[in-house]
């Protein structure tokens, strides 16, 4: 069976010719990060690179879908050879730092760190830079897929930004289930290949899954 038939069932959603021309970066693969990174290797980006600079930690485990084996190790590093065993193809970058305005990126960012001032940081220095954005914000069983690919999109991108003093206390990470990661990988991956299909993406979705309520702004 060749490497190209794993691709026949999903080849009328995503085109694989326009995957074939992308480089995509995952910025933070802790809760949310780390399962859009398998997920996008699954569906067959070619050309993967990944940022974070932290160590996988028992937690991990339980809330992130790391391994017991990987306890200690650099979670870049376990995500690429979890990638590669999906897929040895996929080329996989890792840079073990936060990330920093000087570096190279790919036109597709998913933006899956967990501090609202991070986010404008990288947001301010990558908007220009970038065709697609797409950010996963989490809170318990609430999740936010911001994804921003025209003008319309990064206006009002911009307005989802505040200080880091207005928000709530702790990490948006410091309460979450594997299962929420999941979703929320899931929904971000389901903007990226609307805009890989046709260019057109939901700039703002919530779902509480608590409350079973979904709102869009659009």
């Amino acid at each position: 069976m060749s490497n190209h038939d794993r691709f026949i069932r999903q080849a009328d959603l995503v085109p694989r010719e326009r995957l074939q021309a992308l480089q995509v970066s995952v910025i933070g693969v802790g809760a949310i990060g780390r399962q859009v990174a398998l997920q996008l290797a699954a569906l067959g980006v070619p050309q993967l690179q990944l940022i974070d600079f932290d160590q996988v930690e028992p937690t991990n485990i339980t809330t992130q879908g790391y391994d017991h084996q990987d306890l200690g190790q650099l979670k870049v590093e376990a995500t690429a050879r979890r990638i590669q065993l999906l897929d040895p193809t996929i080329t996989v970058t890792t840079i073990t730092d936060r990330f920093r305005s000087r570096m190279e990126v790919g036109t597709v960012v998913f933006c899956c760190v967990d501090r609202i001032s991070t986010r404008e940081s990288i947001w301010r220095s990558l908007q220009d830079r970038c065709d697609f954005w797409c950010d996963g914000r989490m809170l318990g069983e609430t999740l936010r897929i911001l994804t921003s690919s025209d003008p319309k999109s990064r206006q009002h991108y911009n307005g989802t930004l505040f200080k880091q003093s207005e928000a709530q206390s702790g990490q948006c990470t410091s309460r979450s289930t594997i299962y929420t990661a999941n979703i929320a990988g899931g929904l971000m991956l389901h903007q990226f290949s609307r805009w890989v299909r046709s260019g057109n993406a939901e700039m703002d979705l919530t779902l509480n899954l608590l409350a079973s309520e979904i709102s869009l702004c659009i």
